[in-house]
């Protein structure tokens, strides 16, 4: 890991966005420097309407870009721009049609969704959880779902997946993928 701080050369554009460079989001699109970047507002308005996780949730956290929208969260605070290998987690991908959560955000901050969370039966789930796609019954929005799964008496996201054509199809990276106990 490199030293913290303002790492930017003298020839690099503190607005434009470099893949090896964390920035900070703007707090607003009306803050927004670097073309094309995610503001803090967007991110949180995304998980508030797509999900239903109150704002408030991600109050003591920070957000930041590596690349083009890689949206990283970080509980803490850092000067920005900062040239480092990893800040957090990543929690989102942005700067394509649909944004997507990422596996970890899911299993992170899932359990504080209140739509667009689809249940699943405990073989749904190993099945998922395994990385494979199946017919699921939804009668909710298609597109990006968080998969959930009672467990002792709670719902446990078990990870991101994308719902069309009453297919949901799993996305759980393959390094994550895992055989789960329907017992």
């Amino acid at each position: 890991m490199s030293d913290v701080g303002d790492e930017a050369s003298e020839n690099e554009d503190l607005r434009d966005n470099v893949g090896q460079r964390f920035g900070r989001l703007p707090a607003t699109p009306d803050d927004r420097e670097v073309t094309g970047r995610a503001s803090r507002e967007e991110v949180v308005d995304f998980f508030e309407e797509r999900f239903g996780i109150e704002p408030a949730v991600f109050e003591s956290f920070t957000f930041w870009e590596k690349g083009k929208g890689k949206i990283w969260i970080f509980a803490d605070d850092m000067p920005s721009p900062i040239r480092i290998e990893g800040l957090g987690m990543t929690v989102l991908r942005t700067r394509q049609e649909h944004w997507k959560p990422t596996h970890s955000a899911v299993q992170r901050f899932g359990k504080h969704a209140t739509k667009n969370v689809v249940d699943l039966s405990a073989e749904e789930a190993a099945q998922f959880a395994r990385g494979n796609d199946q017919d699921v019954d939804w009668d909710g929005d298609w597109g990006y779902l968080i998969a959930a799964h009672q467990f002792a008496g709670e719902r446990e996201p078990v990870g991101v997946g994308l719902y069309l054509y009453d297919e949901l199809r799993s996305t759980v990276p393959k390094g994550n993928q895992e055989a789960l106990s329907t017992l």
